[in-house]
């Protein structure tokens, strides 16, 4: 049996009825990362051993009536920058090569008490700052579907792994794409949650041990099946502790049960962020599926007030003053001297992220109000449409970039240069305003690389966006694995 190919729902049916034991399924993925892991240099932390221990108590457990949770036994993997209790949680980042955690991250513990067996952790850049996957700790991650090319970031090894059935599933993080992005330069799914939905404590950056939720910032699972997202996000949502003795989370059920039943608007290009043309025809043919299956679609839908230029300044002057509450007292005062010393004029990637990373919190209050006011626009907007199809991204995956200064890189789209940066556009539209957005594969270019979809849903119901992206995999060829 191929495990690797069936679902983490359906894996964790065949161990709790005895099917395959926890200690199997686990060896079975063990086997693969020893054999596929290599080239890819995906799954950088490696615990087996401990995860046997874990694994054949599963199955003590199972033989004693015990079942832990809905994950009892399934084998997996966690972004490296979540804590594990005695691992090693660096973000990439040399200065804290020696760091071993001393609690599980949150998310962390409620995958273990929904009975999984974590066996490993998955690569990231520095400070999970980039949307490709490579630090001076653990080298640089590949794309299973082509080595020569990036698997995304900041959770690509998250995704290389997921698409090469190494693990059945993964947890991420998203403040800029990074788990959007990685599932489609990777041909997997991924769900980036509404903001708050899923704890993000015990996630590095921040520093270790902090407890305010940074803004924007979200933890979500990757996997080949978006039932596998549905599953962890019921394992994963809930308040944090001190919110939980009032508060409980009670996401809404799925607005319909059959794909035709939804109202569905795309925005699948833009001047201001132009898509290549094979990732434009994928999506244009997408609509085409849906319309010839009866699905009502209307390609020239926006949400009012806004357009995706105005998102973008939104979106990045928010999230760089995020990314700037982390930054080491020299180099914030810098970028301080930057800031003050840029022409008013400037325009340009860096000199924004001087501006934005050294805001007053007078001039983050004005961006926040602007973010309300679209997430206004956003409400009603979505009182007509249930979801919106858009680009995950405006690239397909690309060949490694590791120049110094990701500001100072270009894409090359359509035959026409583009700021590295603009990788951003897309991923923000959903990000800034707290939406749910789930990546969905869609197919493979003609040159094999994967294409994808993102499906944006309104906030706090992301099981609305999950059950259309559900339905629509159900209906779409299957994806083919990468040439291992």
């Amino acid at each position: 049996m191929h495990l690797h190919q069936i679902s983490g729902v359906a894996l964790a049916r065949l161990i709790k009825d005895r099917e395959v034991t926890a200690e199997a399924a686990l060896e079975y993925f063990i086997d693969r990362v020893e054999r596929y892991n290599g080239p890819l240099n995906a799954v950088v932390v490696q615990r087996f051993d401990e995860a046997r221990e874990r694994a054949r108590r599963a199955d003590q457990a199972l033989e004693q009536g015990q079942l832990w949770g809905p994950l009892h036994g399934v084998p997996m993997t966690v972004k490296e920058t979540f804590e594990v209790a005695g691992w090693p949680t660096t973000a990439g980042i040399p200065e804290m090569r020696d760091h071993i955690s001393e609690h599980n991250s949150v998310a962390v513990q409620k995958l273990l008490d929904a009975g999984a067996v974590i066996f490993g952790k998955t690569n990231v850049p520095p400070f999970a700052s980039d949307l490709q996957s490579y630090n001076d700790i653990y080298g640089t991650s590949n794309n299973p579907w082509n080595t020569e090319l990036t698997p995304g970031g900041s959770s690509g090894g998250a995704a290389a792994a997921v698409a090469a059935g190494l693990t059945p599933l993964e947890l991420g993080s998203d403040i800029g794409g990074s788990i959007r992005t990685p599932a489609a330069f990777c041909g997997v799914c991924g769900l980036k949650p509404s903001w708050g939905v899923i704890s993000t404590r015990g996630h590095i950056p921040g520093p270790p041990g902090a407890l305010a939720r940074r803004d924007i910032s979200v933890s979500g699972p990757l996997a080949r099946h978006v039932e596998d997202l549905e599953q962890a996000l019921d394992v994963l949502a809930g308040p944090d502790r001190e919110e939980a003795v009032g508060w409980r989370l009670a996401l809404p059920e799925a607005r319909h049960r059959t794909l035709t039943d939804y109202r569905v608007g795309a925005w699948i290009d833009d001047p201001r962020c132009p898509v290549d043309r094979p990732i434009r025809d994928a999506l244009e043919a997408l609509l085409g599926t849906l319309r010839d299956q009866g699905v009502a679609v209307n390609d020239t839908a926006r949400p009012r007030g806004f357009d995706l230029s105005e998102a973008h300044d939104v979106y990045y002057h928010l999230l760089t003053g995020t990314m700037g509450a982390g930054l080491p007292d020299g180099l914030y005062e810098k970028l301080r001297q930057a800031a003050g010393e840029a022409s008013p004029q400037a325009s340009d990637y860096r000199t924004l992220f001087a501006r934005g990373a050294t805001q007053s919190h007078a001039q983050w209050q004005r961006s926040h109000e602007r973010r309300m006011r679209m997430r206004e626009s956003w409400a009603e907007f979505f009182q007509q449409y249930d979801v919106l199809l858009c680009p995950v991204v405006q690239t397909l995956p690309f060949t490694h970039r590791h120049e110094p200064g990701p500001d100072q890189r270009t894409l090359t789209i359509n035959g026409e240069e583009q700021p590295y940066m603009d990788i951003l556009v897309w991923a923000g539209l959903a990000g800034a305003v707290y939406l749910p957005a789930v990546t969905l594969p869609i197919g493979v270019s003609d040159d094999g690389r994967p294409l994808a979809v993102q499906i944006i849903g309104p906030y706090l119901e992301d099981r609305t966006a999950l059950a259309f992206a559900r339905e629509l995999q159900a209906r779409l060829p299957a994806m083919p694995s990468p040439p291992m």
